[in-house]
């Protein structure tokens, strides 16, 4: 996102909700009480600030931050043994802000992180509340931080960064400050290029599944057709999903953003920009034989300005919304007159446009029956739940039909109350497909204990009997079906581009093709990476109902015949340690699976919760969620274990593999030690922090002795693991990157890392 995108994006109106609120616009829990961090190991806040700040915002803007100047800072930085600062990646601000963010939410007052960021309050507030639930990321909780300003240090602080120094120079990591790596982000300039040697795969009608789409790998979700490049699908990336088995992609949009409407003239304002970054992206993917489709969530909620404007909006009010928002309901004509006038406008002014799949029941309130709400609505109450829920869909697939009838129609069933499938289903126009999570609803055992998947899962292979039946009763309904599946990644660990586990892949394949699935949606926003495992949908051919053909057939296209029977060998491997993944939905979001051996070592508790993907913290209890402690260790030990095995064997095939593809093999090898050091790192401090907590209701100091052994262990085995990282993720921009949280961490972390645990050795003496 370019700045001069941002600046058209806000005079667009985007974040009119809040400009109108001018300089007092409000950000989230900036009135909290509640404690910071400590800055532990650094000497003072201060140094912390320099620190994680080093390698991401020029020291010009730290010096503006602290209210001092760039050489007092370099002074602080120079002190824990940084390097003089090179140049910053303008990057960091359009790609990388969360991280930046995510790294000062313990240091810095809101006022201070707008001077870092360069952000406005609405800009900040924008971010927080609608990018990809970023707020709840963090924790739904600003620390209360008090205004950082530069002191020069005391002679204490001097002497303890240069501990930090002397620890850095002991583990032997100094000198990796001063040695180059890739830069961060390199791999979006790689993706953005055609390759001119990669021909894409052959079109194949034997696929089972008709329909293969996913969304970008670095993709700006909120308003990416705003941007006249359309950056979030340069025609590298979309020649090489093409080449990966995909013939299609998806965008995020809102509606009202798209088109004009004579009764609402707030709407479509800048949509002549979108719509021509619309037939850009069609226009691009069309070479390649990839097909467009939005994300539609309709329709949004409004502010009860909005419906103050004009007498006869009072009609359109529907159920009250959070903060002073309301719905559109949709029982009310007018409002199911707009959408249809308006997805038919688009469909007709970009006549290649592929179609949508709309979400009807998610976590953002769009009618007034979305969170089962529709009695508190006047209107609504006179009718039943799946009555409004099909009559959006209907709504939707008659506007698109206006303008493409070619154009296809997905129903997203996911939050439906499953109890009113059957009649919703019924209602959908015959155009419709009606798509499912696959494996939701599962059941598994691992390590003993049962449980079932929601979703976002690839270690345990679908489909459930949810989307069974949902499919079942779409196909007596005369409807197609598609199945929502995780293909690359999942927030079962998302850190590393894709998981090798590709037997796991194909059996989920080999499963849907079975059940007569029509299509596959590969991914949500994350795990979109090109890679093997997306080739499997288009290699598996109708009627087949062995994984091995398929399986070896990508091995042989992407490693050369040589190779791929070690190939095989390493995916199985990988597979089988995945399958002992100790899943539950609650260790997805909540778990430190995704900063790995970036993670701190808390010797003391933090008293802060795991967030959503977000921080994990030192919350043992919600990263194991349903499981023992000792169990969830086990199972995380058994997933390392197999990534052990695979990652053996795949050093030993790289001599086999085809010359073309020699240097991404031995690239992916650092892929995968990365994610075993990872799964190391969860069971690792897991252990940490149940001997922390025995330790501290310990009633006899053998028993504390015993303890203090157990963490001074841990804290080693976790020093190890950031080190063995550090050259993985210096040497690919790829590791710790997901792009709605784009990176866990940074090689900066990784250091830090070991300056916490050379910290918690100290004290545990």
């Amino acid at each position: 996102m370019t700045r001069q995108w941002m600046a058209g994006i806000m005079a667009a109106g985007i974040f009119a909700a809040g400009a109108a609120c001018g300089a007092e616009t409000p950000l989230p829990d900036e009135a909290g009480k509640k404690a910071p961090l400590g800055c532990e190991p650094f000497p003072s806040r201060l140094h912390q600030f320099v620190w994680r700040n080093w390698s991401v915002v020029p020291q010009t803007r730290l010096a503006t931050v602290l209210a001092t100047t760039p050489e007092n800072v370099a002074q602080v930085a120079a002190s824990m043994g940084l390097p003089p600062q090179g140049a910053i990646l303008p990057a960091w601000q359009d790609k990388g802000y969360i991280t930046v963010v995510r790294r000062n939410w313990h240091l810095l007052p809101y006022d201070q992180l707008l001077t870092l960021t360069g952000f406005t309050r609405e800009r900040l507030r924008y971010a927080l509340m609608e990018d990809d639930f970023l707020f709840i990321k963090l924790g739904s909780v600003k620390p209360a931080c008090s205004p950082l300003r530069y002191a020069p240090p005391s002679e204490a602080e001097r002497a303890a960064a240069g501990q930090l120094a002397a620890w850095l120079r002991e583990e032997g990591v100094a000198e990796s400050l001063h040695e180059p790596e890739e830069p961060r982000f390199a791999f979006i300039d790689r993706l953005s290029r055609p390759d001119p040697a990669l021909a894409a795969a052959p079109p194949s009608d034997n696929s089972p599944f008709g329909l293969r789409f996913i969304f970008s790998y670095f993709a700006e979700y909120g308003d990416p057709l705003f941007d006249p490049e359309v950056a979030s699908y340069p025609e590298g990336l979309l020649q090489r999903l093409a080449a990966s088995g995909v013939n299609g992609v998806w965008v995020h949009t809102v509606l009202r953003t798209l088109a004009k409407d004579p009764a609402f003239p707030e709407f479509g304002e800048g949509c002549e920009r979108r719509i021509e970054g619309l037939r850009t992206l069609v226009a691009r993917a069309g070479k390649y034989g990839l097909n467009v489709y939005l994300y539609l969530n309709e329709p949004r909620t409004m502010h009860h300005a909005f419906f103050e404007a004009r007498p006869e909006r009072a009609a359109l009010r529907g159920v009250a919304a959070a903060g002073d928002t309301a719905r559109l309901c949709t029982s009310h004509p007018e409002v199911r007159r707009w959408m249809s006038d308006a997805l038919a406008t688009v469909f007709t002014q970009v006549p290649g446009l592929g179609g949508v799949f709309s979400i009807t029941a998610s976590e953002n309130p769009t009618s007034c029956a979305s969170h089962r709400q529709q009695a508190q609505c006047e209107r609504c109450k006179q009718r039943s739940y799946a009555e409004i829920i099909a009559e959006v869909n209907a709504t939707i697939a008659q506007g698109v039909a206006r303008g493409n009838p070619e154009a296809k129609v997905l129903a997203w069933d996911w939050g439906w109350d499953d109890t009113q499938a059957a009649e919703i289903i019924a209602r959908l126009p015959k155009n419709c497909w009606v798509q499912s999570v696959s494996e939701w609803s599962l059941p598994i055992t691992r390590g003993g204990i049962a449980s079932a998947v929601g979703e976002y899962s690839i270690s345990a292979v679908g489909p459930g009997p949810r989307a069974a039946k949902h499919w079942s009763l779409a196909r007596a309904a005369g409807l197609k079906t598609s199945a929502k599946v995780q293909v690359g990644a999942t927030w079962e660990f998302c850190a590393i581009p894709y998981l090798p586990t590709l037997d796991l892949v194909a059996e989920h394949a080999r499963n849907l093709a079975s059940a007569g699935v029509d299509g596959v949606m590969l991914s949500w926003s994350l795990g979109c990476y090109p890679s093997p495992n997306l080739e499997v949908f288009q290699a598996f051919t109708k009627g087949a109902n062995e994984t091995g053909p398929v399986l070896d057939r990508v091995a042989a296209r992407q490693y050369g015949a040589a190779a791929a029977p070690r190939v095989r060998e390493a995916w199985t491997a990988f597979s089988d340690g995945f399958r002992e993944y100790p899943y539950h939905i609650g260790t997805l979001y909540n778990g430190p699976q995704h900063m790995g051996p970036a993670n701190p070592l808390y010797l003391h508790p933090t008293g802060y919760r795991a967030t959503m993907v977000g921080i994990p913290y030192d919350d043992l209890a919600r990263w194991r969620s349903v499981y023992p402690a000792e169990v969830w260790i086990t199972q995380m030990e058994k997933v390392r274990a197999g990534f052990a095995r695979g990652c053996g064997l795949w050093g030993s095939l790289l001599p086999d593999v085809q010359k073309a593809a020699r240097a991404e093999a031995g690239r992916e090898l650092g892929l995968f030690r990365a994610a075993e050091l990872h799964f190391a790192a969860c069971a690792n401090q897991a252990r940490f922090v149940v001997a922390r907590d025995r330790m501290q209701a310990a009633a006899t100091e053998p028993e504390r002795a015993l303890c203090r052994s157990e963490l001074r262990a841990a804290a080693r085995t976790e020093l190890a693991a950031a080190k063995q990282l550090l050259p993985f993720a210096k040497a690919d921009s790829r590791i710790g990157y997901e792009s709605s949280n784009h990176y866990f961490y940074i090689p900066q972390d990784l250091l830090e890392k070991v300056l916490c645990c050379r910290q918690v050795l100290r004290d545990l003496k």
